[in-house]
C-alpha cells in the first residue's frame, strides 16, 4: 500500500502540471482570431503566434536536458513555472500596447517555459513505473492536458466586456489570475514529494544491465535511429495536433457558425475518448505499438474526411483526426526512449526539440490558408500522419 501511495501522490502533482501546460497553450486558440480582428493581421501572421510558442523547443530543448541533469526534475519544473509567470506578464504588456511584436515575444517566453517543463515531466512520467504501462500513464496525463485546452478560452471569455467576444482589453484580469497560479505552482513543485527518478541503465549501479551494454556501445545520442526517427515523428505529430486542437475557433469563424468558441470542445472530447480507451486497454489488451498503428490509420482517415466533406460537416471530422492523435504521444515516448540507458535525459531533450513542428507546420498551415482556404490547409496533416504510420510499423524497430 505504501508503494502504491508513493506512486499515486507524485502522479497527482504531475496531473496538475499537465493541466497547467494545456491551459497555457490553449490560450493561443483564442488569441489567433482575437489578434486577426484587433490588430488586423493576416492568417499567416496570426499563426506565427503559435509558431513562436513552439520555436523554443528547438532552441532550448537540449539545454533543458542539461539543466535537468544539473539540478534535477523538481527544480527544473519550478524554474519553468517562474518563466510562465514572466511570460504572462509580457502578455499583459502586449495587450496594453496593442503590439503584435510583443505578443510574439510573450508567446516565445511562454514556449520557453513549456520547453523546460515538458522536458522534465514527460520522461518523468515515462520512468515513474513499468515501461510496458508507460503509455497508460502518459494517456492519463495527456487527457488532462488536452481537456485544459478549451478551458482557457472559456475562462478568459468570462471576463469579456461585451457580448461580441473577447478583446485585447479583457486580457489583463484573467492573465493576472494565471500569473498567481504559476507562482503557486512553482513553490509547490519545490516542496512536492516528487522523487528523483532514473531510467533503466542510467544509474552507474545498473551498469551491467543489457540496456547499459547497448547504450554504452554508443558515443552519441544520434546513434540511436529509433530515437532520431521518433523525434521526427514528434515533429510531425505536434505540428498536426496543434492544428487539430488550435484551429477550430478560427475554422468555425471562417464558416460563419454562431458562437465559434463552443466548437473548441470537439477535439479535446474526441482526443479524451481515445485516451480513455488507452487507459483501459493498454497494456493488458493492446500494446502501445499497436495503439500507435491504429491511431495512425484513424488520423489519416479523419484528414481525408476533412478535405472531402462540405465545410459545415468537415469541422466535425477534425474530431476524428483528434481521436487518431490521442494515443500517438503516449506511445512515442516509451518507444523512442527505450534502451537509451545513460542517454535517457539527452534523448528526452532531442524528443523535446522535435516539438518545433508546432512552429513550422502551423505557420505552413497559415500560409496555405491565405493562398487557398482553411479546409484545404488541413491537407498538410496528411503528410504528417503518413510519416507517423511509417514510424509505427517500421521506424521504432530500427537499432
Amino acid at each position: 500500500m505504501k508503494e502504491k501511495n508513493n506512486f499515486i501522490i507524485p502522479m497527482l502533482f504531475l496531473a496538475f502540471m499537465f493541466f497547467t501546460c494545456g491551459f497555457a497553450l490553449g490560450i493561443n486558440s483564442l488569441l489567433v482570431p482575437v489578434l486577426k480582428v484587433s490588430l488586423s493581421v493576416s492568417s499567416t501572421e496570426a499563426y506565427m503566434l503559435i509558431g513562436a510558442t513552439f520555436l523554443p523547443f528547438l532552441i532550448f530543448g537540449y539545454p533543458a536536458g542539461l539543466l535537468i541533469s544539473k539540478i534535477g526534475y523538481k527544480r527544473t519544473m519550478a524554474a519553468a513555472f517562474a518563466m510562465f509567470a514572466i511570460a504572462f506578464g509580457v502578455f499583459i504588456l502586449s495587450a496594453a500596447e496593442r503590439s503584435f511584436i510583443i505578443f510574439l515575444l510573450a508567446s516565445f517566453l511562454c514556449g520557453t517555459a513549456n520547453t523546460f517543463l515538458q522536458s522534465a515531466i514527460n520522461p518523468y512520467v515515462t520512468i515513474l513505473g513499468p515501461t510496458e504501462s508507460a503509455a497508460k500513464r502518459i494517456s492519463i496525463m495527456g487527457m488532462i492536458n488536452k481537456l485544459a485546452w478549451p478551458v482557457s478560452p472559456l475562462f478568459i471569455a468570462l471576463f469579456a466586456s461585451n457580448s461580441g467576444g473577447v478583446g485585447l482589453e479583457d486580457l489583463d484580469k484573467p492573465f493576472l489570475v494565471i500569473i498567481c497560479l504559476f507562482v503557486i505552482l512553482g513553490v509547490v513543485a519545490l516542496i512536492s514529494p516528487l522523487p528523483e527518478v532514473k531510467a533503466a541503465g542510467e544509474d552507474d549501479a545498473d551498469a551491467d544491465s543489457a540496456v547499459s551494454d547497448y547504450a554504452n556501445s554508443k558515443h552519441s545520442v544520434f546513434q540511436f535511429p529509433h530515437l532520431v526517427l521518433g523525434a521526427i515523428a514528434i515533429f510531425f505529430y505536434v505540428g498536426s495536433e496543434t492544428i487539430v486542437l488550435g484551429t477550430l475557433i478560427d475554422y468555425a469563424s471562417e464558416l460563419g457558425l454562431p458562437h465559434p468558441h463552443t466548437y473548441s470542445w470537439i477535439t479535446p472530447i474526441s482526443i479524451s475518448i481515445g485516451y480513455i480507451v488507452g487507459i483501459i486497454l493498454i497494456p493488458k489488451y493492446l500494446s502501445q505499438t499497436k495503439a500507435l498503428q491504429i491511431c495512425s490509420f484513424v488520423a489519416l482517415f479523419g484528414t481525408l474526411l476533412v478535405l472531402l466533406l462540405p465545410g459545415v460537416y468537415s469541422i466535425y471530422a477534425v474530431g476524428i483526426m483528434a481521436l487518431g492523435c490521442s494515443l500517438m504521444w503516449p506511445a512515442f515516448w516509451p518507444l523512442a526512449l527505450m534502451d537509451l540507458g545513460k542517454y535517457t535525459k539527452e534523448g528526452s531533450s532531442l524528443m523535446t526539440m522535435g516539438l518545433i513542428g508546432g512552429a513550422v507546420i502551423t505557420v505552413l498551415f497559415g500560409l496555405i490558408k491565405d493562398v487557398s482556404n482553411i479546409q484545404y490547409a488541413y491537407g498538410i496533416c496528411f503528410v504528417s500522419f503518413s510519416y507517423i504510420l511509417f514510424y509505427a510499423f517500421k521506424g521504432y524497430k530500427l537499432r
